[in-house]
């Protein structure tokens, strides 16, 4: 079975994440934005590691079978707990797995609901339509996303 673990993003070098964060499959699923180099993922790191440290927030660095594989969390925004889950294509069958988790972490910090945005380049994910109280179309930064609203007491 693969082994997951979940690193505080501390525990990694930033030029660990660079192949991940930089790689096409990985870059046409998210915003657009500039290729990483080492001091933009020196930042990026520190502002997730900020993130972090915010009541109610958990983000960690995603190792599977012992290799860095991508990262995952909680995240704040627009008064919202949202997730994210950001993992190399060579890894995307572990999803569900890092999925469950997160929704664990939710339980564990006492949150009613949370939102997955997944930007309009994804395909719909008929699981996580079932589950949802709710799923709409958001507008965020110029981009499309289709928002599942799940309610944690569910889980």
């Amino acid at each position: 079975m693969t082994r997951l673990e979940y690193l505080h993003l501390s525990e990694i070098s930033p030029a660990d994440f660079l192949p991940i964060l930089n790689k096409a499959t990985t870059r046409e699923h998210l915003i657009q934005h500039p290729v990483f180099d080492e001091s933009s993922v020196t930042q990026w790191i520190a502002a997730k590691i900020d993130v972090d440290q915010t009541p109610g927030c958990r983000v960690r660095a995603l190792r599977i079978d012992g290799a860095l594989a991508g990262w995952c969390g909680i995240q704040l925004e627009d008064g919202r707990y949202e997730l994210a889950i950001v993992i190399d294509d060579s890894c995307w069958g572990v999803g569900k797995r890092v999925f469950a988790e997160l929704m664990r972490w939710s339980v564990a910090l006492s949150h009613q609901t949370v939102l997955i945005h997944l930007l309009d380049t994804r395909r719909e994910y008929r699981f996580l339509h079932k589950m949802a109280s709710r799923v709409y179309t958001t507008e965020m930064l110029g981009n499309r996303f289709t928002t599942y609203e799940l309610d944690v007491s569910r889980f």
